[in-house]
């Protein structure tokens, strides 16, 4: 059977981007597809920080439903916004291959650290990091897309505002530490000390459960190494959160065939810290972001999740 896989995406310019992507490449192994914008609660609704809006996988729940209706075949998503279990009926098709994984500050004019300084970022794992390492500093609450987060840096008093450097370079916004966007010119500097979400800067392709004609396609797409290091990220993340949003950073890379993994939860003022760091063979990693994350549970984090669980409600 051939049909015209339809690839639904949200319709912000970096998602796009992702979606094309995936377009081009299975449309270079013969596929005719076609692509489906839709705008996602996460884009329509952003004067609320996201942990207020209560909603498990806000960018992607009206992709979701779009597939179960049948709308679209398969979604693509930063993989970093999918929640870790996904609805009934759709199942993870394809990992592309990761991009840069750090987070970067962007700002008009180099800071003075010491001095009083204001960061916007609309992450809770983002303010408590920076928290953690600036404790006199403030944090603001930033959402929109990438150039709605840019404009408005350039229309505040902030300090700098933090983004995903991939997000950057994949919409031709950042290169050489320079911001190149008609709305913000500035310098990105990148913060090598800030562990990434989990899945940070890879991208994600889902499909229904039974169309295999669509996950036969996309299995095509998939990086062994990215869907390895994004599995254990996840399980990790998964395991700690259960259900509640919360400051937790990881990160895993693998070198020859051992698995480096750092994994962090923060209070949500950043003051307390808890970290795992943790190898393991390829061939022994069944499990292990589970057991990364029962290492920040045993020492201190199960108290701290309830902590913070509790002052989300408030």
């Amino acid at each position: 059977m051939s049909k015209t896989i339809r690839i639904g995406t949200r319709d912000s310019e970096l998602a796009l981007w992702q979606a094309k992507t995936v377009q081009k490449q299975l449309e270079e192994l013969g596929y005719t597809t076609t692509l489906v914008p839709v705008k996602s609660t996460g884009d329509l609704v952003l004067d609320k920080p996201l942990y207020e809006l209560g909603i498990t996988g806000i960018f992607t729940k009206t992709l979701d439903v779009a597939m179960l209706n049948g709308t679209v075949d398969i979604a693509v998503h930063s993989m970093k916004d999918v929640p870790t279990a996904l609805p009934i009926g759709i199942v993870q098709a394809a990992v592309l291959e990761r991009a840069n994984t750090s987070d970067i500050l962007v700002h008009k004019e180099a800071p003075d650290y010491t001095q009083k300084c204001t960061i916007a970022t609309g992450s809770l794992r983002r303010q408590a990091q920076w928290l953690n390492k600036y404790p006199n500093h403030n944090t603001t609450d930033l959402r929109g897309n990438v150039n709605t987060r840019l404009q408005k840096l350039a229309d505040s008093d902030w300090t700098g505002a933090i983004f995903a450097q991939a997000g950057l370079e994949r919409i031709n916004l950042y290169k050489d530490r320079t911001i190149n966007s008609p709305s913000f010119g500035g310098v990105g500097e990148e913060l090598d000390w800030m562990i990434p979400a989990p899945a940070q800067g890879a991208m994600v392709v889902v499909a229904l459960e039974d169309d295999n004609y669509c996950k036969t396609a996309c299995a095509k797409l998939n990086h062994t190494t990215t869907a390895l290091c994004t599995h254990i990220e996840r399980e990790f993340l998964r395991t700690l959160e259960g259900g509640c949003t919360a400051p937790i950073g990881a990160l895993a890379t693998i070198k020859e065939d051992i698995i480096t993994f750092c994994g962090v939860l923060f209070s949500l003022d950043g003051q307390t810290k808890i970290e795992v760091k943790q190898d393991v063979s390829i061939s022994h990693s069944q499990g292990f972001g589970t057991d990364c994350a029962l290492d920040i549970l045993d020492n201190g984090g199960r108290a701290l999740m309830k902590e913070i669980k509790t002052n989300l409600k408030k």
